[in-house]
């Protein structure tokens, strides 16, 4: 059974259980333990399975080792210390790995001199690494002379749990420490990581420890299943320890400038770069967070050319940096010399960075969790407020960042949501196992399904992925694709020389990035853009590169071919690979402040009551509640009871759905739809989403009535209308070669050599072909369509919306209108402007303004009453 802590244990109680020299080091050096150690220690130390949620800098990671490298001290005192493997300690990042074995080795050493004094020689513990920059030497060492505690990524221990020498070294595990679980939980190296511990669980000679560490992550219950697994259908045992409450978090939303809308953006950049200055000026250290690498260097260049005082004092850091300039950022800012570091998300993580007095997040981090866990790296030791400040830049922005600052005030966390059965995942494990032994079919599947990911894994999944690896659908081997496992007579186990070279060279769940090549029709070179960008594009779509518009025709491996439209409208806005979605249960509470806020419209004192609710400046508060008046007074509000949709006719009919439940459900919903409008009315059909709602463009000629639009909110079976949509494109196209990568289907490497990303491409298109047409049910198949919709997309989200609307909880309210309403100005920009650059966006939305504050003049206030 999962338990909550109750019980917080004393100094006295947890000093008790210490070894001489480690209680005196301990004393000397802290001198008092922290909720999460007085919480955890025992417990550990009486072998219960731990999670623990605590804040940065709360001493979460040494409330995992202390009981660890008490027991070690022991034995080394007993003299019954062995060359043998007893902690290891797995964390999705490498630099957070080399930070570990230094925040280890400074301990120990210390331990080792506090033992000395008081009279006794404890031999050396030894700490390793073990990672992908880990040397051969180094490896065939550590066979030789395991270390007492290993250090290593999910991708390492995979691969380690195949070493056929080495694995024999993790038997003798007694403790396993996961870290940043929220950085886990959530994608498929999580997945990857919970089938690897189930199979060191198997061949270990004991049940081992297991201990979760995260930041800020809900709920709980589910995280604690994903760390501790299952045993006979049912979670193991285990203690969750929350004491993510122990830190005192102040947060502020500011609004830049008083106009948002008729501000111009040079005198907008200006106050949003004077206000960054007064804050770092106010402050030793200052972390600011975009929510973009791009935006990153651009703070980070405006920053030291406007404030040429700042020269040598603020730095960019983000993945798209090399390795050692991300060091070098993190060891100034450790030292003090930096007065300001910019990142994109590379610094959410627990990498050691020092003391941060304040967090400054440039518009909306997109979820509670997340701006959290940014802010929780201010004030880094526990009894310090982390301080937070969340500048918004426009008016959606400002109502999105009011309700999740109040959220993370009042901890009311976002869902984790961890993916079940992820079927390319599992094709590595179970030739991974193959390798080591042969298995009985029923044994190996109760061993998958001790992994939370795979708990409810249906059978005939899983032995799709094993007659899959055996070989066993026809037309396979003639494109190269040959069996990997023998399977017959309800066991399989591995065949072919090469499968364990196959393994090592293609294990691990990240997928090679790509740079997509853009060429005109007659072969003319024009740049590059992101995969995620591409994997958008359906022909005839418009978007920018280099300033020119461009209409995308096809791809072909990692290439794609345009066609020059000068002066054409985009479809597709360039900055929209990289931006974060927001997640539904913050968009549902976004729903619910917009009806609250639709009933103060009437009142004197709503600025007030706003600025005393949500702890905004009175600055933001007038400007929410202006543009919920000019809302009220041209339409509609959209809330938690009504979804809006508006046409408004043109060049191009536009229809806006305001459904307001994020822009992951918002995808699954606009391509359903979309597909069922084109063929409803036989016409291409363009779609505008953002985390509000999203739009169709149809052609000027094609309308749908009230009723067609109504019809859409009625679709029989959404995973089957969006599996057609998806027929096609190019993100279908893009994520089978991942999936098909990680199922070992198009093998990235292979006998020392590298396949180019392109030719992986071209054979992951004509697979999908072959398997669509001849084995609809291969399990890498199935495996595509679920990441795309459960993973990249929100599936459920969308579907439960539907739900509500056909239930009659939300109504659908139908407008057609000469202008889109002020709510809709966004998706028409992002639409059907000219969006070059983030001006042009600005100016349309002026305009659109000023015809809508000319069409509604002087109209009367409407009080609104809920029923």
């Amino acid at each position: 059974m999962i338990r909550w802590a109750e019980r917080e244990y004393s100094d006295e109680e947890i000093f008790s259980i210490l070894s001489e020299p480690v209680r005196e080091w301990f004393k000397r050096k802290f001198g008092t333990f922290t909720p999460p150690q007085r919480y955890a220690v025992m417990e550990i130390h009486k072998g219960e399975n731990v999670l623990i949620s605590s804040p940065t800098g709360s001493g979460k990671t040494l409330s995992a080792f202390l009981s660890a490298i008490n027991e070690l001290i022991l034995l080394g005192k007993e003299g019954k210390l062995e060359d043998k493997i007893y902690v290891l300690y797995v964390s999705p990042l490498r630099a957070l790995n080399n930070d570990i074995k230094r925040n280890l080795e400074g301990p120990l050493a210390e331990i080792k001199e506090v033992a000395r004094e008081l009279g006794y020689e404890i031999p050396e513990r030894r700490v390793g690494i073990r990672t992908s920059d880990t040397s051969s030497y180094e490896k065939s060492k550590m066979v030789r002379k395991p270390p007492h505690i290993l250090i290593t990524t999910p991708e390492s221990l995979a691969i380690a749990l195949n070493a056929p020498k080495f694995r024999e070294r993790l038997r003798t595990v007694k403790y396993l420490i996961i870290d940043e679980v929220h950085a886990l939980a959530e994608n498929k190296r999580g997945s990857h990581l919970a089938l690897s511990v189930e199979r060191l669980q198997e061949m270990a000679e004991e049940r081992f420890v297991r201990i979760g560490l995260s930041a800020t992550i809900h709920p709980l219950e589910e995280v604690a299943k994903f760390v501790f697994g299952f045993e006979n259908g049912k979670p193991r045992p285990g203690l969750i320890v929350d004491v993510s409450f122990a830190k005192q978090t102040e947060i502020k939303v500011e609004s830049v400038v008083e106009d948002l809308i008729y501000t111009p953006a040079g005198a907008l950049s200006d106050a949003l770069y004077n206000r960054l200055a007064e804050l770092i000026k106010a402050h030793r250290t200052t972390l600011i967070f975009t929510n973009t690498r791009s935006g990153a260097e651009r703070v980070a260049f405006n920053l030291k050319k406007r404030f040429p005082e700042f020269e040598g004092l603020i730095e960019a850091h983000h993945s798209s940096l090399s390795r050692e300039v991300r060091l070098d950022v993190e060891e100034r800012l450790k030292r003090g010399e930096l007065r300001c570091v910019i990142s994109s998300t590379s610094l959410e993580l627990g990498i050691d960075i020092g003391t941060i007095d304040l967090v400054v997040l440039i518009g909306s981090p997109k979820s509670v969790n997340r701006a959290l866990q940014r802010i929780g790296r201010a004030g880094h030791r526990l009894h310090e407020v982390s301080k937070g400040v969340i500048l918004a830049l426009d008016r959606d922005d400002l109502v999105e960042v009011t309700v999740l600052a109040h959220n993370a005030r009042n901890r009311r966390l976002d869902r984790v949501k961890i993916p079940r059965n992820p079927l390319d995942v599992l094709v590595q494990h179970l030739l991974g196992m193959a390798l080591n032994r042969v298995w009985e079919v029923e044994e190996a599947y109760n061993l998958v399904r001790r992994a939370y990911p795979f708990k409810d894994l249906p059978f005939e999944d899983f032995m799709g992925v094993l007659r899959y690896l055996a070989g066993e659908y026809a037309g396979l081997e003639e494109r190269k694709v040959y069996a990997k496992i023998w399977l017959e007579d309800g066991r399989f186990g591995r065949r072919g020389k090469m499968t364990r070279a196959i393994y090592y060279m293609n294990v691990g769940t990240i997928p090679d990035e790509a740079k997509i090549r853009v060429y005109t029709m007659d072969k003319q070179m024009i740049g590059t853009v992101e995969e995620e960008f591409a994997e958008r594009l359906m022909p005839g779509d418009i978007f920018v590169l280099a300033g020119r518009t461009y209409e995308f025709v096809k791809s072909r491996g990692n290439k794609i071919y345009v066609i020059p439209r000068e002066g054409a409208k985009p479809t597709i806005p360039a900055w929209f690979s990289e931006m974060l979605p927001l997640s539904f249960d913050l968009a549902l509470d976004i729903q619910r402040f917009r009806w609250e806020v639709k009933g103060l419209l009437h009142r004197r004192d709503a600025v007030r009551r706003l600025v005393r609710k949500y702890g905004i400046d009175e600055k933001a508060a007038r400007a929410i509640i202006a543009y919920f008046r000019e809302q009220a007074r041209y339409s509609v509000v959209p809330d938690d009871e009504t979804v809006l949709v508006e046409f408004v006719p043109g060049k191009r009919n536009r229809y806006f759905f305001h459904t307001i439940i994020g822009r992951r459900a918002n995808d699954a919903l606009s391509r359903a739809f979309a597909y069922l409008v084109s063929k409803r009315k036989n016409c291409n059909v363009g779609v505008a989403i953002n985390d509000n709602g999203f739009a169709l463009l149809l052609p000027p000629e094609v309308e749908l009535s009230e009723e067609e639009v109504r019809e859409l909110f009625e679709v029989e079976d959404l995973r089957e209308t969006l599996k057609l949509a998806l027929d096609n494109t190019e993100l279908l196209k893009r994520r089978f070669r991942h999936v098909a990568n990680r199922g070992l289907l198009i093998l990235r490497r292979y006998v020392g050599r590298s396949k180019r990303l392109g030719r992986q491409q071209v054979m992951a298109v004509s697979l999908l072909k072959v398997l669509k047409e001849n084995h609809p049910d291969f399990p890498l198949l199935k495996e595509v369509y679920r990441e795309i919709m459960e993973d990249k997309m929100d599936v459920e989200g969308a579907e439960q919306f539907l739900d509500w609307v056909r239930e009659g909880r939300i109504k659908v309210e139908f407008r057609r209108q000469d202008v889109p309403s002020p709510f809709a100005f966004n998706l028409e920009a992002i639409g059907s402007s000219d969006v070059v650059l983030m001006e042009d966006r600005r100016e349309l939305i002026k305009q659109l303004h000023k015809k809508i504050m000319a069409m509604i003049g002087e109209a009367q206030e409407v009080p609104v009453k809920r029923s």
